[in-house]
């Protein structure tokens, strides 16, 4: 039963009905959650790049170097994370996304 009220929107509406009809409803939790992840507003790579690099350089305004621990967090971005993240894909990153790193001090 669990599975039927978890798939309740996936079913055509007639296979609805019938549940309805022996009592199985959907899941009014699940459907919260989905409706608020369908309401998120999308953030292109730009965005994000934009909001890590704001987040490093306020990194190194504060602290005067662009090391930043993998689990520090800063202005609501999970910095660590991001700076490792493009130091992996290196080399998916534009020449100037890559000048904008260097320029704040990370170190390849």
């Amino acid at each position: 039963m669990r599975a039927q009220r978890a798939g309740f929107a996936a079913l055509d509406q007639e296979q609805q009905d019938l549940l309805t009809a022996i009592g199985v409803e959907e899941d009014q939790e699940l459907a919260a959650a989905r409706a608020a992840a369908a309401a998120k507003p999308k953030v292109s790579r730009a965005d994000r790049f934009a909001q890590g690099l704001a987040a490093l350089a306020a990194f190194v305004e504060r602290e005067g170097h662009a090391r930043v621990p993998r689990t520090h967090k800063e202005g609501g971005t999970s910095l660590g994370t991001w700076v490792n993240n493009q130091k992996a894909r290196r080399d998916k990153l534009s020449p100037e996304q890559l000048g904008q790193l260097e320029a704040l001090g990370v170190a390849w």
